[in-house]
């Protein structure tokens, strides 16, 4: 069969493929400027190398991701799909320890004439699986029995579901590159470096292929992460710039990713902590109002104007951030005298007092502490802003970080009247650092299905962590049982929360 004949005949199916491909030749297009630029052009406009592979790597996920979800439409593509990689992935070393896993059938009576069967073949497969510091071989061997009496019967275990069919890896692997790649933020090409001494040889394109299709199969998970964390009566939220390659510009755009996070622990709170990510291409107000529609209950931000249209409507209230007050008069007063930043900073100290005294009380308890100690700092911190605003230049840093309180007052002290509120938005902050280290590690991301995926996995690792749980054996298991065929309906079996600390995950390489 030729090419032309493996293309559709409609039109509007032949014009979207022929977008597509034009857009992914596009930034494939953009990363070989880069790589031109990096060798030939002046030092000060020159990008790493490894940045460039990272954008690769990131179109290459994304084309992986795109072709599992056709391939879950299409049966016959996923079949075609598996028996090329069976011919093509080449063989493991031999050195490496082999684990035999025997898939037998149930019942060894023929289904004609219910004799007994012989064992007359096998099929045996090698998949390459990892345990901490250690690769090991898998080796399934399914035995093959016929019948002397029926000649034509041949009876076989299935072959067991995987993640990457026809490929090498068990999903206790492709577990393992997701924690390197998003928690310990090893890019994929460092992680070929790693496998190499070892002496197993992996493309980074081959485990760019295994990130995108993980991400696809996870992604009902971290929907449904996200749902539930919208079903809270407190949420934090902060976003952070994603730099992605744009080759309409020749250069890269700021995307952003924004995190919602929920983490009730401080005030005694029974709900299990937890962070979702969502990737947008920009920073508008019209982002975090489309990620939390239908919250409803106090959002604890940051001073972003963009969340104040989410207050709008009456279903959300924002409660205002201490942090970033005390960060302006912080760097007013370090860097020299500073009388009035000084005295600022003294007071908020004073508050800070207050928390830490009260934290992992109840909200109760909060509340009433704050009413007694914290509202008295605040009913004459106010008035003491406003006289001292008049008194200085308004051009200046000081009176811009005055204003900057003052004009969000009511948001910073709805904490005093609710036990349920932080006094800052450090725990989403803390969130955020793990993206931040990614985004060091990475410039860029090669598209934005790159910064889609860096949402979907980052959240569902983070989550593990602030619940104590290890995220290389929570991800092996839910992308097996995921293979396996798990119902959608018991979807909330696959969340972390699902996971207690103390459970110990039993690995499928058994």
């Amino acid at each position: 069969m030729t090419m032309t004949d493996a293309l559709p005949d409609d039109l509007g199916t032949l014009k979207a493929m022929l977008i597509a491909e034009r857009a992914r030749a596009d930034r494939l297009e953009q990363i070989l400027k880069e790589f031109r630029r990096h060798r030939f052009g002046p030092r000060a406009e020159k990008l790493p190398e490894d940045q460039l592979l990272l954008g690769l790597e990131d179109i290459e996920q994304t084309e992986a991701a795109r072709e599992a979800k056709n391939e879950n439409a299409e049966p016959a593509k996923r079949v075609a799909r598996a028996a090329k990689r069976r011919t093509n992935r080449g063989s493991l070393p031999a050195h490496l320890p082999r684990i035999e896993m025997l898939v037998d059938i149930e019942d060894h009576n023929c289904p004609c004439c219910h004799g007994v069967l012989h064992r007359i073949g096998e099929d045996a497969s090698e998949r390459l699986d990892i345990i901490p510091a250690q690769l090991r071989v898998i080796v399934v061997r399914r035995p093959k029995y016929g019948c002397r009496t029926c000649e034509s019967v041949v009876i076989q275990a299935p072959a067991p579901a995987r993640l990457i069919e026809g490929g090498l890896p068990t999903e206790a692997t492709v577990a393992q590159v997701l924690v390197s790649k998003y928690a310990d933020h090893l890019p994929l090409y460092r992680q070929t470096q790693i496998y190499a001494r070892q002496g197993v040889t992996l493309d980074r394109a081959t485990l760019a292929d295994w990130v995108g299709r993980a991400a696809w199969l996870l992604q009902p998970v971290h929907e449904r992460l996200l749902q539930k964390l919208k079903s809270s009566t407190k949420l934090f939220a902060d976003e952070t710039t994603a730099p992605v390659l744009d080759p309409g510009r020749g250069r890269t755009k700021t995307g952003q990713l924004w995190a919602y996070a929920r983490d009730d622990r401080p005030w005694g709170g029974t709900d299990p902590p937890g962070v979702a990510y969502v990737y947008a291409p920009d920073r508008k107000s019209e982002r975090p109002m489309a990620h939390l529609a239908g919250f409803k209950g106090v959002l604890q931000v940051d001073g972003y104007s963009g969340y104040r249209a989410l207050a709008e409507h009456g279903d959300v209230t924002l409660a205002l951030c201490w942090a970033h007050v005390r960060r302006r008069f912080y760097e007013l007063a370090a860097a020299g005298p500073a009388p009035i930043a000084s005295e600022a900073l003294a007071r908020i100290t004073k508050l800070y007092a207050v928390e830490s005294d009260i934290r992992g009380k109840s909200a109760d308890e909060r509340r009433a502490v704050r009413q007694e100690k914290s509202r008295p700092i605040l009913d004459a911190f106010e008035p003491w802003l406003r006289a001292k605003l008049e008194l200085i230049s308004q051009k200046t840093k000081l009176a811009e970080a005055i204003r900057y309180a003052l004009s969000r007052w009511q948001g910073l002290t709805r904490f005093i009247d609710d036990g349920r509120i932080e006094i800052d938005n450090n725990t989403v902050e803390r969130a955020i650092r793990p993206i931040t280290l990614n985004r060091k590690n990475a410039l860029f991301a090669g598209s934005d299905g790159g910064g889609e995926h860096w949402a979907i996995i980052a959240s569902l690792v983070e989550t593990c962590k602030l619940g104590g749980i290890d995220p290389q054996a929570y991800l092996t298991d839910v992308i097996t049982k995921i293979v396996g065929g798990h119902p959608n309906s018991k979807i909330d079996d696959l969340l972390p929360w699902a996971y207690p600390a103390s459970q110990d995950i039993k690995s499928v390489a058994r």
